[in-house]
């Protein structure tokens, strides 16, 4: 039978011959008050495995004068000084006597033991009093049952070289950070840190980096430079797929631009410190207020402002929408069908799904839900903006779809008239109900007097006519006549962006479904298999004008390609 600390054991560097030596290679039997825990804690890794050993063999010689038996060796590499680190192996080893399964903890120094204070030892040795168990410390020969108070003093005395030690190492690296050192952690990629150097320099990362940052200047979305990268099999430092979070958090770092980041510490309710850092978007300032470098970049200052204020600008409205506070960034949109769409099977959302639109509810929800459609995002489009100009060139100028485009889309041209003319709607609203509540109470209440009751309708009647002639000229009609045109319809829809072609379909199209494939490969036109349901039903007359006004369209897609437009 085996130890269960044997594997700890030889990572220490024990022969086996050496364990037999100490006792530690048979399993140990016997009463509780024969048996003992042993902890061993290595608190940085520039304690060797030879120091270690040392530490065993020390608690072993201690362990055989008392006539007791290793029942097991719990070894952790973690610092004790750091309040809001959990020592599992520790609390193992202190539940193992509490359990009963031993009566003895052996440890080489109280710093060993704990860096908290009399908080934590003293608890602990009221928990081994009442079950007659006891800590010794080996280095002071010190037991618990008899050395109490000497304990309490050591354990203050390790509390306040805790604090000292943190000290310390906080001044050392602020004063690195000041000198414009790198201060240390996952360095920004494309840039690394050679170990003993201090500073950030370009690795083979940095090509790829730099393209990034070429993109976000160019204000492409972080999703479709991710896409991009992932397409041609490009990956992260980390050997993963590109995300649009990952490429955001880069811009986040100020050391992407080579300069010293600023941190601020994260405190609990009661001010402590939690071991955890507040990530900050701005760098660390020099006494003249200028950020501090540290090395080369791959952006510079200026740059990397520039591409926060557009990540920024496509960020979710409300408070806290900054990169700093990690929120993510609207994607911008890459196709026309959204929300229009929709899967012949379930009847969902047809969504983006690269080169192709897809079944959501399939890549969401599996097979099991919906079998899925999928087709070619490009030939789609292609035919919806045939179909979409055939179908306005057909209808009549005073068509409900007519007016609704031309509501729906001069709002999307100009979103700030548009908010005008909502608001001006709801002030007149406010005004009509002001008056009515008027005339309540005065006619119906009789709680107010004539003269009053004339001179505030007085102002109402002066305030709602305003409000009508403003609302008026809000809602004058555009100048209908490039609607009824192939050619200017085409010219309008080109000058587009992805968004108002949105708006241009949505204010015509309900929906759009496209028929299953009869077999693998089916070469089905697509304007065949495309069934659109309109918002406005067409009149059988103006089918032969929609016939008509397919073919002009065709002609002129066909003569703007030969002229390169």
């Amino acid at each position: 039978m085996e130890r269960e600390d044997l594997p700890a054991l030889r990572a220490l560097g024990f022969e086996d011959d050496e364990l037999k030596e100490l006792g530690l290679w048979e399993p140990a039997t016997g009463e509780p008050a024969a048996l003992a825990e042993m902890y061993v804690r290595r608190s940085k890794k520039k304690d060797t495995l030879s120091s270690l050993r040392a530490h065993v063999r020390i608690m072993c010689d201690q362990a055989r004068r008392d006539n007791t038996q290793i029942r097991r060796v719990w070894f952790e590499q973690k610092s004790a000084s750091k309040s809001y680190v959990r020592r599992e192996e520790f609390e193992s080893a202190t539940a193992a006597v509490v359990a009963g399964l031993s009566k003895t903890l052996y440890v080489l120094k109280t710093s060993r033991l704990s860096r908290r204070g009399m908080g934590q030892v003293g608890l602990l040795m009221d928990t081994f009093e009442e079950r007659q168990a006891r800590i010794y410390v080996c280095a002071e020969h010190l037991d618990s049952r008899y050395a109490r108070t000497v304990l309490a003093i050591l354990s203050e005395q390790a509390r306040d070289q805790a604090k000292d030690i943190a000290e310390f190492t906080k001044i050392g690296i602020d004063s690195n950070k000041a000198e414009g050192r790198w201060p240390g952690g996952v360095t920004p990629f494309g840039l690394e840190s050679p170990k003993g150097s201090g500073k950030l320099r370009r690795n083979k990362e940095y090509p790829i980096s730099r393209r990034i940052a070429d993109l976000l200047l160019k204000t492409r979305t972080p999703a479709s430079i991710a896409e991009e990268l992932n397409r041609e099999g490009i990956t992260t430092r980390h050997g993963k797929k590109w995300r649009a979070q990952t490429i955001i958090h880069m811009t986040m770092s100020v050391a992407w631009a080579g300069l010293v980041p600023q941190r601020e510490r994260a405190l609990d309710e009661h001010g402590n410190f939690t071991g955890k850092y507040r990530r900050c978007s701005d760098p660390l300032l020099d006494a003249k207020g200028n950020p501090v470098s540290c090395g080369e970049y791959v952006v510079t200052y200026d740059e990397l402002l520039r591409i926060r204020a557009l990540i920024t600008g496509r960020s979710r409205a409300g408070s806290g929408s900054a990169i700093g506070d990690k929120r993510r960034g609207i994607r911008q949109p890459v196709t026309i069908l959204t929300d229009l769409f929709k899967c012949p099977h379930c009847g969902g959302i047809m969504g983006n799904g690269g080169r192709n639109y897809n079944c959501r509810t399939r890549a969401m929800q599996g097979p099991s839900v919906c079998k899925g459609a999928a087709t070619q995002r490009d030939r789609v489009e292609d035919a919806m903006t045939q179909l979409w100009i055939s179908h306005i060139s057909s209808l009549a100028p005073e068509s409900e779809t007519i007016q609704n485009i031309a509501r729906r889309w001069l709002s999307y041209q100009d979103p700030a008239k548009d908010a005008h003319k909502r608001k001006v709607s709801a002030a007149l609203e406010g005004a009509v109900g002001r008056e009515m509540k008027l005339e309540k109470e005065f006619f119906v209440l009789g709680r107010m007097d004539e003269e009053k009751f004339d001179r505030l309708r007085e102002q109402v009647s002066a305030q709602i006519t305003e409000l009508k002639k403003e609302l008026a000229d809000l809602s004058q009609e555009a100048d209908l006549s490039p609607l009824m045109d192939p050619e200017a319809l085409m010219a309008i829809w080109d000058s587009e962006g992805i968004e108002g072609r949105r708006a241009l379909l949505k204010a015509a199209v309900k929906s759009v479904t496209i028929t299953p494939a009869k077999y693998k490969g089916d070469r089905t036109p697509i304007l065949d298999r495309l069934v659109v349901e309109w918002r406005d039903e067409k009149d059988p007359s103006a089918l032969a004008a929609m016939d008509s006004a397919m073919g002009l369209v065709e002609q002129t897609r066909q003569r703007r390609k030969a002229e390169g437009l």
